[in-house]
């Protein structure tokens, strides 16, 4: 099913995000998660695909097995910056034949530690090109999914810049857009805002980070250029030697998060799961009574 159709209809999203694993225990891991989720209805779920294809066949594996072991809607990344145009079709032309109707068009990391790295000739360079690919060779047989920044790339010179390359995916066919993590929803309302301004008015999902490892997720934060409020800072640091109660406030601030959110009236909400339950179970268990219409 195509998650664009899904959202036409007004039908609130939720969805998960997991990330193919190394092992075959950590893949039995993946797959206990996404069956303690599934009872939840997820509008979608959808795999990671690591930097420089590194996980190209372990995404197309794990998405061939949530869509044909469950009833979860699946949805695959796909970067493009490490993939000659043919590789990209062919990696599209496989995921059709197996019936995946949903791709987010994604550019990828460059090699940070691979200074001198060049894309192949006749890569995609920006995820626009992908998604140009796409609807140049596929037409509507994919619904289209792109990223959104709320506090702008760490490549970006400004959230005016960064407002200004995203419309240019959404011109390009874009359905949706998922958000990169953020922690103060300020930043995804103002970035909602100007893109209306610019006329851009595809549904914009936020996505959430639930902070179960403080450490771990500040990390991922400075990587990407995501605010964590300096109150909640000073909190988690307060418990660095209390896992579990780091875990607990974690929760707490991501269950009020998503509240605000519902309140104003978001699309839908897409939560970065780690490949673990736990915390999603519990923040979806939080805010269930509040969600708007979940009929699919």
């Amino acid at each position: 099913m195509k998650i664009s159709d899904i959202l036409k209809r007004g039908v609130f999203s939720i969805s998960f995000e997991f990330f193919p694993p190394k092992s075959e225990e950590g893949e039995k891991q993946l797959l206990e998660t996404v069956r303690k989720l599934e009872p939840l209805r997820p509008t979608f779920v959808s795999v990671t695909y690591g930097a420089g294809g590194s996980t190209r066949d372990r995404t197309k594996e794990i998405v061939k097995k949530i869509h044909e072991e469950t009833d979860i809607n699946v949805m695959a990344h796909l970067t493009c910056i490490a993939h000659t145009r043919q590789e990209l079709l062919d990696i599209l032309n496989d995921y059709r034949k197996i019936g995946i109707e949903n791709i987010l068009a994604l550019r990828g990391d460059v090699p940070r530690d691979k200074p001198h790295w060049r894309p192949p000739e006749g890569a995609c360079r920006y995820a626009k090109e992908l998604v140009q690919l796409i609807r140049e060779n596929f037409g509507d047989a994919f619904s289209v999914g792109v990223a959104s920044y709320p506090e702008a790339h760490p490549e970006s010179p400004n959230l005016q810049w960064e407002v200004k390359f995203f419309k240019e995916k959404v011109e390009a066919g874009a359905d949706f857009s998922i958000t990169q993590m953020f922690f103060i929803n300020e930043h995804y309302y103002r970035f909602v805002e100007m893109c209306q301004r610019e006329g851009i008015n595809i549904p914009i999902i936020p996505g959430i980070m639930p902070i179960t490892n403080f450490k771990q997720i500040k990390k991922f934060a400075s990587l990407c250029g995501a605010t964590i409020p300096q109150s909640l800072v000073e909190k988690m640091e307060k418990l660095s030697d209390k896992p579990e109660e780091v875990k607990k406030l974690g929760i707490e601030f991501a269950i009020n998060q998503c509240l605000d959110l519902i309140e104003n009236k978001v699309p839908g909400l897409h939560f970065y799961t780690l490949n673990k339950s736990d915390a999603t179970l519990k923040i979806y268990e939080a805010i269930k009574d509040k969600l708007p219409r979940r009929g699919l």
